[in-house]
């Protein structure tokens, strides 16, 4: 799967049948889904595959124990299918992980136990643990690290984990494996209408290279998530905001913090909202805020405030409290809220769920969702085109296709996540032993991980791999910024560029990396 081979596919195709903006969880689902279904399927990214919201989450694949108690029942119901499918379609990026509520008041644990009784029932045969109510002696071993005088009691329940960036990558080869086209570092810069003012093609343009070309579409959907409003106003330019970004940082430390198997979750901070801290990739991962902001970037900053809140919930709980000096990333992803119709409500209340919304041109638009439901939102997505008389009618086929990788899950092999490609990436290790060499001596990641990534996952840059490939950048600023060197000489081998590019790789990817950590 080569960038190049699917540049020249999206260029050489008269027609398609739909014309996907965006790469990150939503676009790259309904890829799949188009695929599946027998359309001709194309799908543009104007960065790389997740850069955006898609690769910033709190790696959770979760019902949403939140809208429970906000009495959003169907919302909760539909995540928590959707999150058993995401348990058997792709197990080796699923985790089945344990969350400790810890209980501070003696009636905390039997009134969470009575309400995540209730969020497994609403799983049926989809439950993937069930919840129990752990005395004080029981949660305390559960929870080392966490100050005993914050656990009377607790409640256990069980809720997914995985990578997101590498579910994005996985879901771009099985859209591939599918039939689809999906080419990265490409840009919409224009939507093109015919006599009637319906949408009829997009203006493309490469990102690496400049040239603009047009592409002829039956559909065309925009997925482009906090970038909505953009293609909108392509489409229209009076069209008002349909979503309202939220931003949400995540400070990433180390395991001893919370040394244990389980994941704590606060149910109610200082401010009413929500604490993860999650264990992976053997690190902890801390957050998140909820911060209404202005305008939509690919590489938001966190806020001072956002960085306090989490430290100071962390020092509330843990007996040994988290410094900044201790926080090896922290980054920051913008959520897509359907913006409300009332502008005074806060964005705890502002609706998670997804809606489709098919514009007077006929373009489509999926507005809003989560990770979890990201399968769901694509099918709902193509229903709405069906409906619009878009499309021909097709029946959706992902309620149980395998992704690419499908295997079954070893978590005590840090590469896990490569799943049945692993092989192949070991094979290249044998035909190369120089390649086993680590791309950092305190990683496990490997330097046949690079030749992989550009081989078969359209990694172009130092930042692709880094990031979203392997994820060291999220998990160690510092080391992936000592990494960036290797990684482009590396690259430079493969793809036969020069000492200048390499120069200018590594100086973008140490300025990206000082974003990453204090």
């Amino acid at each position: 799967m080569t960038r190049q081979d699917q540049l020249q596919n999206a260029k050489a195709q008269q027609t398609w049948d739909v014309v996907i903006i965006g790469g990150g969880a939503s676009g790259l689902g309904i890829a799949v889904d188009a695929a599946t279904r027998g359309f001709s399927t194309l799908l543009l990214e104007r960065a790389d595959f997740a850069k955006g919201t898609s690769s910033r989450s709190t790696k959770l694949v979760h019902g949403g124990v939140r809208y429970l108690a906000q009495g959003d029942v169907k919302l909760v119901r539909e995540a928590l299918r959707e999150r058993g499918r995401i348990a058997h379609n792709a197990p080796h990026l699923f985790k089945s992980e344990a969350f400790i509520i810890p209980g501070e008041q003696w009636w905390t644990a039997p009134y969470y136990t009575l309400g995540l009784t209730v969020y497994d029932m609403l799983a049926g045969k989809l439950s993937i643990g069930r919840t129990q109510y752990l005395n004080k002696r029981q949660a305390n071993e559960s929870l080392a690290g966490v100050k005993p005088t914050k656990v009377k009691n607790g409640v256990c329940y069980y809720d997914g984990q995985f990578d997101d960036a590498r579910l994005a990558v996985n879901l771009a080869q099985t859209a591939v494996d599918n039939g689809a086209t999906v080419v990265n570092y490409c840009g919409v810069v224009g939507l093109e209408k015919d006599a009637n003012g319906k949408i009829c093609g997009v203006e493309a343009k490469d990102m690496l290279d400049g040239e603009t070309f047009d592409i002829k579409a039956k559909c065309v959907i925009n997925a482009t998530g906090v970038f909505t409003n953009e293609i909108n106003k392509m489409d229209n330019p009076q069209a008002g905001d349909t979503i309202v970004p939220s931003q949400g940082i995540h400070l990433v430390i180390d395991r001893k913090f919370l040394p244990g198997d389980s994941a704590l979750m606060v149910p109610k901070t200082s401010d009413g909202r929500v604490l993860f801290a999650v264990p992976w990739h053997n690190k902890l991962v801390v957050g998140t805020t909820d911060t209404l902001v202005k305008d939509a970037e690919y590489e938001p900053k966190p806020l001072e405030q956002e960085v306090d809140f989490i430290l100071a919930t962390a020092k509330d709980y843990l007996v040994e409290a988290p410094t900044r000096d201790d926080v090896l990333s922290v980054y920051v992803g913008l959520r897509p809220l359907a913006a409300p119709k009332d502008e005074s409500k806060s964005t705890k209340e502002v609706s998670r769920s997804h809606k489709v919304e098919v514009n007077h041109s006929g373009l489509v638009d999926i507005i809003g969702g989560k990770w979890t439901t990201y399968r769901q939102m694509a099918e709902d997505t193509l229903d709405a085109a069906i409906q619009a008389n878009l499309l021909p009618a097709r029946e959706c086929k992902t309620a149980d296709l395998r992704i690419h990788g499908y295997a079954p899950a070893d978590f005590n092999n840090p590469l896990a996540f490569y799943g049945s490609d692993l092989p192949k990436i070991e094979a290249l290790i044998a035909q190369d032993p120089a390649l086993a060499e680590k791309i950092h001596p305190a990683y496990p990641y490997t330097m046949a991980e690079i030749i992989w990534g550009m081989r078969e996952e359209m990694a172009q840059s130092v930042e692709d791999i880094l990031a979203r490939r392997i994820r060291l950048l999220f998990l160690d600023a510092r080391a992936a910024s000592e990494s960036a060197e290797k990684v482009a000489q590396c690259m430079a081998k493969e793809q036969g560029k020069d000492a200048q590019w390499v120069a200018d790789q590594v100086e973008h990817f140490q300025i990206l990396a000082k974003q990453y950590h204090f």
